[in-house]
């Protein structure tokens, strides 16, 4: 190296150094914003801002190091005495500031959604501790697992216990004891201290409703109102098979009337059709070869139980699915399981909290004992109480997620054909709710509020003026979405 190549160096560090040395340390509760503008549908530009909330990585330990969570705020459009509106993502895991990039179709589609809300109030997005896209993303390794033998419900609930290895050997220098979601609460009160608002409405679906229970929980107080979608009870985190195998059941009632699907059912319907399939495959595994240069891929009944939910979560093809299987057609189904195998990075933020939220005596042995367990099989909650012990994050307590009277009004919108948070979730909580109503969505699946009302603009007004004055005002009890078209299997129909 030269003399002058040397003095670069030795500048250059210096100055690092002095720009480091310029920024302050940050503070517990502090916010760094930065301010931009974004294109609304009319082409009007929207000022918005977006920034980093610091919080204590575990609330319960003094001196914790500091993390980041992100945020963002869109003002109202005009001076509003309503309360900002604090939308909570779903997940675990769901980062959503990309909007602001507007990278892909489904960020610039949420993006114009939030944009929605400026004439009913300030809107503040509020991402999870563990998986920010303005914090961190905390993910460990998963292995990959052989394509030629049936994936069991054993080979789930070992797949879990490692996780809590890999998750600790991937992060030693995280306390991964912070990440539950009595903190997640806890940010929320934080970033509203820190942007001077002394009460907040919640919007949230999914895990957001969850979350949103949370904070109602720990800081009910602070909350003014929330409308709420794909509800999830603080005890519901594990969904109960009977109330998912119901689901199915209301959307094969519709699926054995379509004339185009007809021609592939056998008697007794799309149901007869699943009941037959999980018989073949107690019997024994099937193999595929796909012939692609790897081994065949052998499938077996819990791979069937874990596909079957997860294909119901797209009502329209479902039955399509189902019968391609129930006829032999194998192919499409072994490279989805195939791809499914190979090893993959996941988040933490899931397991950490999950585990951590838990679940009554009661509701497991619920769990335990439901008979549609047949159907859907145990991995939706066996793996995640098996390896509870071991994940460092501590168990809330009984009294912290069993469910009791809400004071705070609530609105809760719900789709009966959704498999992920079934309806029976939303049947359960709305009797605690001393101030509360429901919307049911038919035919609705695992859907945001104004995505299931996007042809009931009578019905949005309503959710808004809700959001604005808390009144329960023109809102309707159900909503009927059309019937979708559904999809036929890609091969003739058999012979009658």
């Amino acid at each position: 190296m030269s003399r002058a190549s040397g003095l670069w160096v030795v500048v250059m560090l210096l100055s690092t150094a002095s720009a480091f040395a310029a920024t302050p340390p940050r503070r517990a509760g502090e916010i760094v914003v930065t301010r931009g503008t974004v294109q609304a549908t009319d082409g009007a530009p929207v000022a918005y801002e977006i920034g980093t909330l610091y919080v204590p990585e575990n609330r319960q330990v003094p001196g914790s190091r500091l993390i980041g969570v992100g945020f963002a705020r869109i003002r109202a459009r005009t001076a509003s005495d309503a309360p900002p509106v604090f939308w909570l993502p779903g997940g675990p895991g769901l980062a959503v500031l990309d909007a602001f990039d507007g990278t892909s179709e489904a960020a610039r589609s949420r993006l114009q959604s939030w944009l929605g809300y400026r004439d009913t109030a300030d809107l503040v997005v509020i991402e999870q501790r563990g998986y920010s896209e303005r914090g961190e993303k905390l993910v460990a390794p998963s292995p990959a697992w052989p394509r030629d033998r049936a994936f069991t419900a054993q080979d789930d609930i070992d797949d879990a216990l490692r996780r809590v290895d890999t998750a600790r050997a991937a992060h030693p220098d995280k306390d991964l004891a912070g990440y539950t979601i009595a903190a997640c609460a806890d940010d929320v009160d934080d970033l509203r201290r820190a942007l001077g608002y002394p009460r907040i409405s919640l919007f949230g679906g999914s895990f957001g409703s969850q979350w949103s229970f949370a904070v109602m929980r720990s800081h009910p107080d602070i909350v003014t109102r929330a409308v709420l979608a794909s509800i999830e009870p603080l005890d519901f985190g594990y969904d109960m098979p009977s109330a998912l195998l119901a689901t199915m059941q209301r959307i094969a009632f519709e699926a054995d009337r379509d004339a185009g699907l007809a021609p592939y059912l056998p008697q007794g319907g799309l149901m007869a059709a699943i009941d037959a399939l999980r018989e073949r495959f107690s019997r024994q595994p099937i193999t595929v070869d796909l012939r692609d240069g790897g081994a065949p891929v052998v499938i077996g009944l819990a791979d069937f139980q874990a596909s079957l939910l997860a294909q119901a979560g797209t009502p329209d093809t479902w039955p399509a699915f189902v019968l391609a299987l129930y006829h032999g057609h194998y192919e499409a189904w072994a490279r989805e399981v195939a791809a499914g195998r190979q090893a993959s990075d996941y988040k933490l933020i899931g397991p950490l909290i999950d585990t951590s939220l838990g679940i009554t005596p009661q509701r497991e042995y619920q769990l335990r004992h439901d008979p549609a367990g047949a159907y859907v099989g145990s991995g939706g909650f066996a793996p995640y109480l098996a390896a509870a012990s071991r994940w460092p994050t501590p168990d809330l307590g009984d009294d912290y997620r069993r469910l009791r009277p809400i004071d705070t009004p609530v609105l809760m919108v719900h789709g009966d054909w959704d498999t992920s948070t079934p309806l029976d979730n939303m049947q359960a909580q709305l009797p605690y709710l001393r101030n509360g109503r429901a919307i049911v969505i038919h035919r609705g699946g695992h859907d945001g509020v104004f995505y299931q009302l996007r042809d009931e603009p009578a019905a949005r007004a309503a959710v808004h003026h809700f959001l604005r004055t808390g009144e329960f005002t023109n809102l309707p009890t159900e909503v009927t979405l059309p019937l979708p078209r559904f999809a036929v299997p890609e091969f003739p129909a058999p012979a009658p």
